[in-house]
This record gives C-alpha cells, structure tokens and sequence, in this order.
C-alpha cells in the first residue's frame, strides 16, 4: 500500500515534458563535459520546480536517467519528429 501512496503523490510527467527534462540535462551535461558522449549508466542532476500542496512551487534535484534517455532517443529515432531531432542535434547529437 505505501508504495501505491507514494506513486500517486508523484505528480504525472508528460512524455513532452520528459523530452524536455531530458534535453536540459543534456545541455548541462554537455557544457561542463564539452561533448555527447554520454556513459549508458550514467544520472545527470537536474534542479526542477515542482507546485507542492497549496500551489506553492518548491525546487528540487531530480536525477535524469541521461545515458539510458540519449540511448532511448537514438534507438526511436525514426520516430522523432523533425523539431526534436534538430533540438539533439543543436546539442551536438550526430545522429540526429
């Protein structure tokens, strides 16, 4: 039962919004590294905002599953549309 609570106190994340989540953290891994190549396990930290009880909006570190994302994009490729691919490759993304 309590992880039933727990997975409906997490607010529902949008797939667009998941794609954005993504690609900032992307960008963020990117400036500091200064390239794409993401290892597959790795978890880039990312600071979100998230509306609390009340509608009072809190920050909080997310970590995102960036390796495991990137490898998920290249794979449905043929399935990105033409706005996102050129969003990866803005970022450096070659097969994009």
């Amino acid at each position: 039962m309590a992880a039933k609570a727990a997975a409906e106190a997490k607010p529902k994340v949008s797939r667009a919004d998941r794609f954005q989540q993504g690609l900032t953290a992307l960008a963020t891994f990117v400036e500091r590294e200064g390239h794409v190549r993401v290892p597959r396990p790795h978890k880039e930290p990312l600071e979100v905002v998230v509306a609390g009880p009340g509608g009072k909006e809190s920050s909080e570190v997310v970590r995102v599953g960036l390796g495991t994302w990137l490898n998920n994009q290249k794979a449905r490729r043929a399935k990105l549309t033409a706005g996102r691919l050129a969003q990866l490759a803005e970022h450096g993304v070659e097969w994009a």
